[in-house]
Parts: C-alpha cells; structure tokens; sequence
C-alpha cells in the first residue's frame, strides 16, 4: 500500500512539474513576443493610406486616430465563453484569457476555464495547442507541424484585423484590395506562410466581421483542409488612440448551417506597452 501511496505521490509530481513547466513556456513566449515591439514607432497619418482601396482607408481612419504611435504588439485580457461541442449542444466554458499578439511573429493565449466543477487550462500557440484538465491531466497536446502552424497564422492574422490594425498597414508582405463598396481583402504573406482575410465595414468604417478560408481540422473527417472561418465584431472602445471591438463571436464554417460562435470573447484590457 505505502509503495502505491508512494508511487502515486510521485506521479502527481511529476505531473505538476510538467504542467509548471508549460507555465514557464508560455510567459517566456510572450515576453519574445513583446519583445517585438517597435521602440519608437511611427505616428499614424492618414497620407500613409492614400493608395489602399477606399474600403480598407475607411477602415484605417475608424480604427486609427491621426498621431497614435504605430505599436502592433497588443497585450490582451479577455473573458468568455469557449464552447467544445456543436451547434446542437455547444457545452460553452467560462474563460478568462491573456493573450500577447504579434502579428506576423506569432501569439500566445493563455486560458482558464470552468464550468461547475469542472476546470480547463493551458495555452495555445503559432507553435502549440496544450490544455490540462483539473491543473494535472494533460489531454490536449499537439503541434509543431506544418498543419498547426498554417492553421495558427490564418487565426492571429484575422484577429490582427481587428485588435492590431497597425500591423496591417502598407508594408511588403501586406497587401489590400477591394472586393466591393463596404469589403476589402488583406493578404499577409510571412516566409512561407500567406493568408487572406476579408473585411466588411460599415458607411463611416467601423469593422463588422471577418470571414476566410483556414486551414482546419474541425470537421467530421477530422482531416485539415481550407474551410470558412469568421466571426462578427462589436462595442468598440478607444485604447491608446486605437478603436477596437470589445466584444467578439467567432467560429468554424462562418456563414453556413454548420456555423456556431465556439469562441464568444469581450475584451476587459489593453496593453500595447506604452
């Protein structure tokens, strides 16, 4: 009995271990990634976007005051509710989540979970998708192939759209068309990597979704290929002369019977480390 007891003991520590570790990977994740912050970067004026398609100008001049430094790193808080089921049962979650956005270095979302007793934790990466079950059971684990990374660019690029417009300004690898009088199309290519994103806006600007093609597994044949993912977006505040939705719901096959907002998020706080 005492060496079951001990072996036991042993096991939780290692399992605890293993999951202090994952902390540990996930902040020093983040700081690399804030790291990328431009130290003195450039005031926006609407001369930088005289040449875009005019949806995608109205869309700079909502979200981007004339004078604000062009940060494009944004520290996230969030809470919310993360479904794991389907449109006929989506078993949501309440989260509260950190997330560091780097666009086109990467992201890191860090997340905590609940639902009654139950508890859900973990992280998810460009690199990684890792979640424990009670803080000791690790049941999500994978990443680190070409699958996992396409799949992760498709996300941080959209969610760049509407939480850090300064990363999609006129640049080499970032590209703006128009699709009619209220869309317009941003495509951000990043070494091997390239991904489109619609955009709608509204007559003064104001981003109302995004809808695009992402590489995902989240289908009946678990098998990755491209497929709609979008979301729609609203409750705008202004933080640090940036003007951006507060409150978002997201999912896989956007716009089809098939679609529910597994990922339905209000923002509580922004940093972009001023």
């Amino acid at each position: 009995m005492a060496l079951v007891l001990g072996l036991f003991v042993v096991i939780l520590l290692g399992l605890a271990a293993w999951r202090l570790l994952d902390h540990r990977a996930d902040h020093e994740a983040m700081r690399k990634l804030e790291g990328t912050q431009p130290a003195s970067p450039p005031v926006f004026t609407p001369e930088m976007i005289t040449d875009l398609p005019e949806p995608a100008r109205r869309y700079f001049l909502y979200t981007i005051q004339p004078g604000t430094p062009l940060r494009t790193v944004a520290r996230l808080r969030m809470v919310g509710r993360f479904g794991m089921g389907n449109r006929e049962n989506p078993n949501y979650l309440d989260f509260e989540a950190t997330q560091v956005l780097a666009m086109p270095s990467g992201f890191v979302w860090k997340m905590r979970a609940r639902r009654g007793l139950l508890r859900l934790s973990g992280s998810d990466s460009q690199r990684w998708t890792r979640f424990w079950l009670m803080g000791l059971l690790p049941i999500a684990r994978f990443g680190g192939d070409a699958d996992h990374t396409r799949s992760a660019f498709g996300r941080y690029v959209a969610e760049s759209v509407f939480w850090s417009p300064a990363a999609l300004l006129p640049d080499p690898g970032v590209t703006w068309e128009a699709l009619g009088a209220d869309q317009a199309r941003v495509t951000v290519d990043h070494g091997d990597l390239s991904q489109s994103v619609d955009l709608s806006v509204s007559a003064d600007g104001q981003p109302l979704l995004v809808r695009f093609q992402r590489w995902s597994n989240a289908n009946p044949e678990k098998q990755h290929r491209l497929q709609s993912f979008g979301g729609y977006l609203s409750e705008f505040r202004t933080f640090d002369g940036f003007r951006l939705p507060t409150h978002v719901e997201a999912g896989n096959h956007f716009e089809t019977e098939q679609y529910f907002p597994f990922f339905v998020a209000d923002l509580t706080a922004v940093d972009f480390g001023r």
